[in-house]
């Protein structure tokens, strides 16, 4: 809701990027729908072409003319990661159209630092968060509905 906002988050994420990466970015790619607003602030920031990526049939892909060049150099930039898996599926999105994934950047890790994603991964704040099986919520919070952390659903 708030663009300045938005705009410092990104600028702050992108000062946590090592210059060498900085200067290596053609493009940035970001995943609908939570990473579409920092995606394109953080093209701002490094000013370089945004988009974003969608998931019309369940698979991460370019759309509504959006193309990435084979060999372009490219940032992925998530708002949260959690386990990393859309991350992951993101990059190999990228990876497919012949584009390089350099590294990602995020708003937040709430992996408690386990989030293999096969590439550089730098976030604004890492915030570690306690989870737990349904079964063995402590009693403290039993009487919290527990959820599945993430964006997707509990299977």
């Amino acid at each position: 809701m708030d663009p300045a906002r938005a705009e410092r988050l990104a600028t702050a994420l992108a000062a946590k990027l090592p210059p060498e990466l900085r200067d290596r970015i053609e493009a940035v790619v970001s995943p609908a729908m939570g990473g579409v607003i920092i995606g394109h602030e953080m093209g701002r920031a490094l000013r370089k072409p945004a988009m974003f990526l969608e998931r019309p049939q369940g698979v991460f892909e370019l759309r509504r003319g959006f193309r990435l060049e084979p060999g372009t150099k490219v940032l992925m930039v998530e708002d949260v990661v959690t386990t990393g898996l859309s991350s992951r599926e993101a990059i190999e999105a990228v990876r497919a159209t012949g584009a390089e994934v350099l590294a990602e950047a995020a708003l937040v890790d709430r992996s408690g630092g386990t989030a293999d994603l096969g590439v550089p991964f730098t976030p604004l704040i890492r915030i570690d968060v306690p989870t737990y099986e349904a079964d063995a919520v402590p009693p403290d919070l039993a009487a919290i509905p527990p959820i599945k952390p993430g964006s997707r659903a509990a299977a």
